[in-house]
């Protein structure tokens, strides 16, 4: 029997959730009660779902979207994993098909939907949180216009959440196409001529190679990052960094901090791009006029189009909790708060490089599952005995329920 057999077998009690699309609502006088609250249904949202599920919490999973996986579905349509199937699996199922292969965007929204009905989770979508409070010694969550109180909260939220565009985007001319790198989708959302990706992580370097088989491309980078092969001595580089354990060093050791404060290219270069490509390479964008731009070096362009590929910013404004700091990073250790009960999970380098990668999130998601674990008896008697079993919280329908109907 498989592990998703168990689980299905183990799980049949629905878990119970916050009220909302297919449960009833709850009163004014006692908003509905959940033991674990998830804020976010993307791989890290799941995973700890998994987990939740295995312990029999009541939980729910409040989604902005009306999907799961809502970041992965902003991508480009030709995005390609840089990991095999074989190290993308969330806990429980392995991610079909060949495990040296690499998967395209829409295998990866398809396996975490697969995932969502697999486990049977409770996913409330639509429904986006707009204020997490805490008042004697549980959270209060407001999210689609209702009210929810958790014993404990998980915020998987992710790394990709407010595209960061910079100011002098609005320097060029309107007949400028521009768009952030999570708005773009294919080649023909661009007109014919020149076009400028401007970021020189991995996503400007996928982008300029999809968009050099039918445009004029230039790349813009503003800090070289270390370039890594695919492939080497005929192993993936992953295989290599999990095998070394490199993929396992935590900021807490040396290497990890040095690994921390360098970006990697992986599978790409600046001389491929520029050789195979046909792209030119192009320093720092400096300023911007009609339809001009000026480069750190001095040198100018007109361009037709412009693709930020500038990264994201994240936004814990809904946040009513003491845990960002007055520079706006969150304050953790792996992912636990001085908040307790409250935790985040999917961080980028929350804990090691794996932190808010597809395959290794789910390291994070058990370690902060038994955190919850250890707590979640404390938390029952101080709300005077009240228990997963409650039959005072109204049901959910199911991920797979949901599918079905």
């Amino acid at each position: 029997m498989t592990e998703t057999q168990v689980m299905n077998g183990r799980n049949s009690r629905k878990p119970l959730a916050a009220p909302g699309v297919d449960g009833p609502r709850g009163t004014s006088e006692r908003p509905a009660r959940v033991d674990v609250a998830v804020i976010g249904a993307g791989q890290a949202g799941l995973a700890i779902g998994y987990f939740l599920a295995r312990q029999g919490r009541r939980f729910v999973i409040l989604e902005a979207a009306d999907a799961v996986g809502a970041a992965w579905r902003e991508r480009w349509d030709s995005l390609l994993l840089f990991t095999p199937r074989r190290y993308d699996a969330l806990p429980g199922l392995s991610f079909p098909g060949d495990p040296d292969g690499y998967p395209t965007r829409d295998e990866v929204i398809a396996y975490l939907e697969q995932y969502a009905i697999a486990f049977d989770l409770p996913i409330e979508f639509n429904s986006a949180v707009s204020s997490l409070r805490h008042e004697d010694g549980s959270f209060r969550i407001e999210a689609g216009g209702r009210d929810l109180v958790a014993d404990q909260v998980v915020v998987a939220t992710g790394p990709f959440q407010r595209p960061l565009t910079p100011a002098l985007a609005d320097e060029l001319a309107p007949e400028v196409v521009q768009m952030h790198s999570a708005g773009y989708r294919r080649t023909s959302d661009l007109p014919d001529g020149r076009v400028l990706v401007v970021g020189g992580g991995n996503t400007g370097f996928q982008i300029a190679k999809e968009l050099s088989t039918s445009h004029a491309v230039e790349l813009a980078i503003g800090s070289r990052q270390t370039p890594l092969p695919q492939k080497l001595l005929g192993r993936d580089l992953f295989w290599w960094l999990t095998k070394l354990g490199l993929l396992q060093k935590s900021l807490e050791t040396r290497l990890g901090r040095r690994a921390q404060s360098r970006d990697t290219l992986i599978g790409s270069s600046a001389r491929e791009l520029t050789r195979r490509y046909r792209v030119t390479i192009k320093p720092r964008v400096a300023a911007a006029a009609g339809r001009k731009i000026q480069f750190a070096d001095g040198s100018e362009q007109e361009f037709d189009a412009v693709i930020w590929a500038t990264g994201y910013a994240a936004d814990h404004s809904w946040l009513d909790v003491p845990v960002v700091d007055a520079e706006g990073r969150l304050r953790h250790r792996r992912g636990v708060t001085d908040v307790p009960g409250l935790y985040f999970l999917g961080l980028s380098w929350q804990h090691t490089r794996g932190s808010a990668l597809l395959g290794w999130v789910k390291d994070d998601a058990e370690f902060i599952a038994n955190k919850i674990d250890a707590k979640a008896p404390a938390a029952i008697a101080a709300n005077g005995g009240w228990h997963t079993h409650s039959t005072d919280a109204p049901q959910v329908a199911s991920a797979k329920e949901r599918s079905d109907s």
